[in-house]
């Protein structure tokens, strides 16, 4: 791989995923594309550079292969706490019983239905409206999600009490199914951050966890823009660990450990306090 042959893929990816390809990245890229060259023959870089070009259907497995899909079920389990013990209590006092929760970045599925497993959980036998959309710029991830089956060894984070009531065992015990009641509340969609959003709206929580690490200061505000026109003046915004919104956005008080509700939600009196402080 030449230094041109990594330009123009760092240009491309930039272009149209948003990921940022800095040069320490040369070696993860040279190995994750390397699947790609073999698979087709090609004896180099330059070769798949060019069919890319000459063969729009390959971007989708471009993107597929550059993209990374770490999760696991009740991953940053703080998140999934403070949804149970702060944001459904307050749900239920809501005479709207409509909720739409978004995982942006949904992967293989864990995360979407270990939201799904939470909603059912406490929402079962009620008459509530319940969905969870689940997107993600690749493709094969998408397919594995859908399916909703995983290695037995693989859901260790899964609490028992989960396991046994919206899973089941295939395989001789080697893998576990989700069950029909969690798939049916899940509707998952191949969808690009930085393209058309066709969905309208309004989210009662965004997840969007360990994405924004991957983009440029200028990417994070347009997608953090954009969630905030989607999000529900009384909704939430989940980010990733060693994520923040610190000079990206303006529109979010920050109110737990990664979490952010809009400004103005209604519940935010000490971060105004405090503004208003830092401000005098």
């Amino acid at each position: 791989m030449t230094q041109a042959d990594f330009d123009f893929i760092q240009s491309l990816a930039y272009e149209k995923t948003g990921i940022v390809l800095p040069e320490r990245k040369k070696h993860m890229v040279y190995s994750r594309l390397s699947r790609r060259l073999r698979h087709l023959n090609f004896g180099n870089f330059s070769q798949y550079c060019s069919h890319i070009q000459n063969t729009p259907d390959e971007m989708i497995n471009f993107v597929n292969a550059l993209t990374t899909n770490l999760t696991a079920f009740f991953r940053e389990e703080h998140h999934f706490q403070y949804l149970e013990s702060k944001v459904i209590p307050e749900w239920k006092k809501n005479k709207n019983r409509r909720l739409r929760v978004w995982s942006s970045a949904c992967s293989t599925g864990e995360e979407p239905y270990s939201i799904a497993m939470i909603l059912e959980q406490h929402f079962s036998g009620i008459e509530w409206d319940l969905k969870v959309l689940a997107t993600d710029l690749d493709t094969n991830v998408l397919s594995k999600a859908s399916i909703g089956s995983y290695a037995s060894d693989s859901v260790t984070n899964l609490p028992g009490r989960y396991a046994d009531r919206y899973a089941c065992q295939t395989d001789n015990g080697q893998k576990i199914q989700m069950r029909s009641s969690i798939q049916k509340m899940i509707h998952f969609k191949q969808l690009n951050l930085l393209g058309e959003w066709p969905m309208k709206g309004p989210f009662d929580v965004i997840f969007c966890r360990n994405v924004l690490i991957y983009f440029d200061n200028e990417t994070k505000k347009k997608i953090i823009a954009r969630f905030r026109k989607l999000l529900s003046p009384q909704g939430y915004l989940f980010i990733g660990h060693s994520e923040t919104l610190t000079h990206i956005s303006e529109d979010f008080d920050l109110i737990g450990q990664t979490i952010y509700r809009p400004i103005g939600h209604g519940d935010n009196k000490l971060q105004q306090t405090k503004r208003s402080v830092a401000n005098l």
